[in-house]
């Protein structure tokens, strides 16, 4: 599967590459603009916070998660299927995110999805596997495969902040929609990963600026 994105390291080789190859990457680098690497476990417990965090704030997929954790101990697909769909949405999951999380830990219980063991399986069978689960689309998988496996070349096409982020940085006309994006990427691989957290860290320093966070 190649170099993952596990240490600062492999984060700047990463960073370096992006910067002699584009020079809108240069520029955001040379501003300051340089993300931090931060993973997430891998396994059910970092799909399971992805999930969480979906069309939410952060701060909401920060408090909704605090209270899963709560009565999701240990974070196991076993424990998740041991709860009632009462006790999940008292924790502010909607009916879709329980239903995906369900859908989700069924799929590890009975073998169809080897989440120990994905980092083992190429990007793009990761992927697939990934989105065999009902409620699970490209984002979701794109997101795993970049935070909690690290692959550098995992890339949220679909991502708003990453989007608008792209708009600005290449003062586009309009925000890229995901094919869009994907065909500006292309000159980022095999670092899409890497040029993703960079387009986030410069949303969130514009939106710094402009006093929204």
């Amino acid at each position: 599967m190649g170099t993952l994105l596990e240490t600062d390291a492999v984060l700047k080789r990463g960073l370096d590459a992006l910067t002699g190859a584009d020079p809108v990457m240069r520029r955001l680098v040379g501003e300051g603009i340089v993300p931090a690497l931060r993973k997430r476990p891998p396994g059910f417990e970092g799909l399971a916070w992805i999930v969480v965090g979906q069309q939410v704030s952060t701060a909401s997929a920060a408090a909704i998660w605090g209270r899963l954790r709560q009565v999701l101990d240990p974070p196991s697909p076993g424990t998740l299927l041991g709860l009632s769909e009462e006790t999940l949405r008292a924790a502010g999951l909607s009916s879709g995110k329980v239903r995906t999380l369900r859908a989700a830990a069924t799929e590890i219980v009975e073998g169809r999805l080897p989440l120990d063991r994905l980092d083992e399986y190429p990007d793009d069978e990761a992927h697939a596997l990934l989105t065999a689960v009902k409620g699970i689309g490209p984002w979701t998988a794109d997101i795993y495969l970049l935070f909690c496996l690290g692959h550098p070349d995992a890339f949220p096409s679909g991502d708003l902040a990453v989007q608008e982020a792209a708009r600005l940085a290449y003062g586009l006309e309009q925000r890229p929609d995901a094919k869009g994006l994907t065909a500006l990427a292309e000159n980022w691989r095999p670092w899409r990963g890497v040029a993703a957290k960079v387009l986030w860290a410069y949303y969130r320093a514009v939106k710094a600026r402009e006093g929204v966070i």
